[in-house]
């Protein structure tokens, strides 16, 4: 009797989060980290977040609170960021209640931008596939409105950091034709967006590795 309260109490939950998301969408200026279980590191790199922040408030007007949140997949507190981030060298697991909450929050407005670290590949599509068995991952086209925010990209996703030789990509999931999560791929755009001396990256490949991170925070206040 109290599981089948809970899940009651549960969907009562839920419910309300999906009415008040427009609102909290529309008035939110706070964006988190995605804390997942499977013993992979999700808190990688952790200037890059605060560094893209900065960027964005200088830059792009945002008003974004200087330092991010952690939130966890399953939390109901996921439907108070407009975006959440993700990133990691190895495995992902989603249990069954993250999957679904997860699935809610992106088809209800939400937007996660997954940034592979090197590693997570493999684990994060079999992941994503459990909670969205029916959609596909798309190479997303250079004339995608997420590469031509306030800066322009016209070759796609810039290359940060080399590791297996193969050219960056940007992949994502499309739900009812809306772009619901970014994945930057052999490109390491987080790593970019690191302290200086972290990478010791030169002020170009930084530059642009945090002017894509605004574009996809811009397109995801937007959308």
């Amino acid at each position: 009797m109290k599981k089948k309260h809970s899940l009651i109490l549960k969907k009562i939950l839920l419910s309300f989060a999906f009415c008040l998301l427009p609102f909290a969408f529309a008035t939110a200026q706070q964006i988190a980290i995605l804390k997942y279980n499977g013993g992979g590191d999700w808190y990688a790199n952790p200037t890059a977040l605060p560094n893209l922040i900065e960027f964005c408030n200088t830059t792009i007007s945002t008003s974004i609170k200087v330092n991010p949140e952690t939130v966890e997949v399953g939390s109901i507190d996921i439907y108070n960021y407009p975006i959440v981030f993700m990133t990691g060298h190895g495995n992902v697991l989603f249990s069954d209640d993250d999957s679904e909450n997860l699935k809610n929050y992106l088809i209800s407005g939400g937007f996660l931008h997954i940034s592979d670290n090197y590693g997570l590949d493999t684990y994060i599509r079999r992941e994503l596939k459990n909670v969205f068995p029916d959609l596909e991952f798309q190479e997303i086209p250079f004339n995608h409105p997420i590469f031509h925010q306030t800066f322009n990209f016209e070759n796609g996703v810039p290359k940060i950091h080399e590791h297996d030789n193969k050219p960056p990509q940007g992949f994502g999931l499309f739900h009812n034709g809306r772009l619901i999560c970014f994945y930057d791929y052999e490109a390491d755009l987080s790593d970019g967006w690191e302290d200086e001396e972290v990478h010791q990256d030169n002020f170009e490949t930084r530059e642009k590795a945090l002017k894509l991170g605004a574009n996809i925070i811009e397109y995801a206040f937007k959308n």
